[in-house]
């Protein structure tokens, strides 16, 4: 039986961090949201300059999701917002509220069924910047071999098709929505008669995201090839803008 000490012990050995590092030519503002019944984590959302990292820790059991913010800036009325990945807070901590589509989004549920970590880097809420997830060792020291680096490194703005593709002002493609976020139909939005695996299938414009980025979340069934595992207590490393060659 486990004493009072001893469950602090494994509770501080399965204890798990995120790293976010900025490798963009530009700022990325992390946003970090905890799901309902999970901790929030000691920050909400902060400023990543260009080569800049940051690591945040996660209790045991914690789930929840992160992206990348782009293009913000503060009004003169001191107003913060961003021109994808909002989060409406007006400030750049996100403070429980989640991300408004298009953006690409990392999910998280530490130590679920069995022990294990599951993660995913969804693009069903549509894309906004690349990002990679990249599994490390675990608090205990051991090396996580059979973990999967997933995450989508493929700048997908510039190629996005055009009933999809969100640009500012100089008609410069900047995020890329989701076709259910496009169009609001049950087909796009498995939704309706389409609201089950068996019916709501992948279409073009999810198959344009899955051709760019073969392990990420194409759209809401698309489990069997984006759901990966690693044993609790990893800790994880978010890139932004990673380069290829990892």
């Amino acid at each position: 039986m486990l004493t009072p000490c001893s469950l602090l012990d494994f509770a501080e050995v399965r204890s798990a961090s995120f790293t976010f590092a900025n490798n963009c030519e530009y700022t990325v503002w992390p946003g970090l949201l905890s799901s309902a019944g999970s901790p929030p984590l000691s920050t909400t959302g902060f400023s990543l300059a260009k080569g800049e990292s940051r690591t945040v820790s996660a209790p045991t059991g914690w789930s929840g999701r992160f992206w990348g913010r782009t293009l913000c800036s503060t009004d003169a009325s001191g107003k913060f917002s961003c021109l994808t990945g909002e989060c409406g807070s007006g400030t750049v901590e996100c403070s429980g509220r989640g991300a408004a589509p298009p953006a690409t989004l990392a999910e998280f549920t530490l130590d679920g069924s069995g022990a294990m970590d599951f993660y995913d880097v969804s693009l069903v809420d549509g894309y906004n910047l690349p990002m990679m997830v990249v599994p490390q060792r675990t608090s205990t020291g051991g090396a996580n071999s059979t973990c999967i680096t997933t995450g989508c490194v493929v700048d997908l703005n510039g190629a996005c098709p055009s009933e999809l593709k969100v640009t500012e002002n100089s008609g410069e493609g900047v995020a890329c929505r989701s076709a259910c976020e496009a169009f609001g139909t049950p087909e796009y939005c498995c939704s309706g008669a389409y609201g089950n695996p068996n019916t709501c299938k992948p279409t073009t414009f999810s198959q344009f995201f899955k051709n760019a980025c073969p392990r990420a979340y194409s759209y809401a069934y698309d489990d069997s090839t984006s759901t990966f595992t690693c044993p609790g207590g990893t800790s994880y490393l978010m890139t932004f803008c990673p380069s290829t060659s990892r």
